[in-house]
């Protein structure tokens, strides 16, 4: 974008707008430099790093702090995390006064981004007008401890919205970026809120309000699949194995829970259309069997796929959402 400059004067650049990487880390140290250097190739390269560690025993800081002397230190910034776990460790850093950014990018610390990958979504996140709430998401390339490719994550087709949202998170959190109307959002949700995931919370927030979703079919990181993960890949047969197991026993419904009960924090920036399908899920929840089947029906609620949907009828036959 160019700026109209005055007679006799030339024309100006507008500055790139600025992105906030977020990255927790815990002993991150056998993965972390690759992830690091994958900064540095981005095509954007307005960007600065914020850390938070959640007490690392190994050289993770070390690292950091030898890439805070060769980067400088406006461009890296390193904080103690909460030490609660993931979750609270990323909703701890996004929600810091002090981290500021024009968009911001959560990051695991054992991916590599593509060098294309903030580009990409700041191409679609700059349509969207100042204030409204937006959040771009993507796919990912599955790679192996020692970076082989091994697939992708799942293509979905079903649009992004808060009937999906209420029943499972659309992006990998390692993927979004999302803008600073969204960050003002789980800022005033606040980091302490009780919720299962921070990535699925973002997504769950930015629709509840109105906010727009970008889903990109395009690969934007090699998502490094370990024994270490703190949250890996929910694909594969074992993985619908774990989430059959998780349901039957009433983590879906405890999930759920949670989310109502954070979403009261937001309610007077839900956009109407959100405030009716939670109602109406609230009651449903509550109901007995016909009139349950019937609330969830009206809702409209939906998971991507269909061996996904099925397993959300069981469910609402059996009460365990």
């Amino acid at each position: 974008m160019r700026v109209e400059s005055a007679p006799g004067q030339e024309a100006q650049t507008a500055p790139a707008p600025a992105v906030a990487i977020l990255m927790c880390t815990y002993n991150g140290s056998t993965y972390l430099p690759p992830q690091l250097h994958s900064f540095l190739q981005q095509t954007h390269d307005n960007w600065q790093l914020w850390v938070s560690d959640d007490g690392s025993q190994d050289d993770t800081l070390k690292l950091l702090e030898a890439c805070r002397g060769r980067w400088g230190e406006e461009r890296l910034h390193v904080f103690e995390g909460p030490h609660k776990g993931v979750t609270a460790n990323f909703l701890s850093l996004a929600c810091r006064e002090e981290v500021r950014g024009d968009y911001y990018a959560y990051a695991d610390q054992d991916d590599i981004w593509l060098a294309d990958k903030l580009e990409r979504a700041l191409v679609r996140l700059r349509e969207v007008p100042d204030g409204v709430p937006a959040l771009y998401c993507a796919r990912t390339c599955l790679v192996d401890a020692e970076n082989r490719e091994i697939g992708l994550s799942p293509l979905f087709s079903r649009p992004p919205s808060f009937a999906n949202a209420l029943m499972q998170n659309l992006g990998g959190g390692n993927t979004m970026v999302f803008n600073e109307a969204a960050r003002k959002l789980l800022q005033q949700a606040g980091a302490d809120v009780d919720v299962p995931v921070h990535d699925w919370w973002t997504y769950l927030v930015v629709c509840a309000c109105g906010g727009q979703v970008f889903y990109d079919t395009g690969p934007v990181l090699r998502y490094r699949q370990h024994g270490a993960n703190l949250i890996g890949m929910n694909d594969g047969t074992m993985a619908r194995v774990r989430r059959i197991l998780l349901l039957w026993r009433g983590g879906y419904r405890a999930w759920g829970d949670q989310h109502v009960k954070a979403l009261t924090r937001l309610r007077e920036r839900m956009s109407a259309d959100s405030l009716a399908v939670l109602d109406a899920f609230v009651k449903a929840r509550q109901s007995w069997l016909i009139p349950r089947i019937a609330g969830f029906r009206r809702d409209g609620i939906y998971r991507q796929t269909l061996a996904g949907n099925l397993g959300l009828a069981a469910a609402a036959v059996f009460g365990k959402l």
